[in-house]
């Protein structure tokens, strides 16, 4: 499987929280899905200064990149115009 980073940065403006909020529980069962799937390996909130969300971080593995998009462009966070900036890149988990 190819495995991915994906970094993503929340929209700035007064509702972004709200959205965001709005959105969590089908991105959160969504991320279950992935799990039991075996697609997500890691994942987690991006914290600003006061602990509010305003970003996530996740790792997850598909059989290919395009597996990979379809699943990024139907996330909640991205319907739900939470995330604003996404990054993602090739990442490979080091065996310990």
């Amino acid at each position: 499987m190819k495995q991915y980073v994906v970094t993503a940065y929340d929209f700035t403006d007064n509702n972004a929280l709200n959205r965001r909020l709005e959105a969590r529980p089908a991105h959160l069962k969504g991320v279950k899905v992935l799990k039991q799937n075996n697609n997500f390996i890691a994942g987690g909130a991006i914290l600003n200064e006061q602990d509010q969300m305003v970003g996530s971080v996740m790792i997850v593995q598909f059989e290919t990149e395009h597996l990979m998009q379809q699943w990024l462009k139907n996330d909640p966070y991205v319907m739900g115009q939470v995330w604003e900036k996404i990054d993602v890149k090739p990442f490979k988990q080091a065996i310990v």
